[in-house]
């Protein structure tokens, strides 16, 4: 299945690297490791996060770290919408009414 990014979400996700590599080179590989396994994964599996409030927006956890991915399953696509970290303000989510 094609996995996309909306700009948003891929200016989130590079800044969450950014972020992490500035205070641990080795940290940042890890992050990015564990959320390309699970878009590999999503990308067999695209049902496999939580439904949330937002019509058709699901959400995956990508534990151990506190990030969460927000995304649309379509038939043909998955869209990541956002990447944020679990500590945000819930009314900045992309599952939240003010922000889709």
């Amino acid at each position: 299945m094609k996995l996309r990014f909306t700009p948003e979400a891929l200016s989130e996700f590079r800044e969450l690297l950014e972020y992490t590599e500035s205070h641990s080179r080795q940290g940042a590989v890890n992050v990015n490791a564990r959320i390309q396994r699970i878009l590999k994964n999503l990308a067999d599996y695209p049902l496999s996060g939580t439904m949330t409030d937002a019509a058709g927006m699901r959400r995956i956890a990508v534990t151990p770290y506190p990030y969460l991915i927000f995304y649309l399953a379509a038939p043909d696509e998955i869209v990541i919408v956002g990447i944020r970290h679990a500590a945000r303000d819930p009314d900045s989510m992309p599952d939240s009414s003010g922000d889709l």
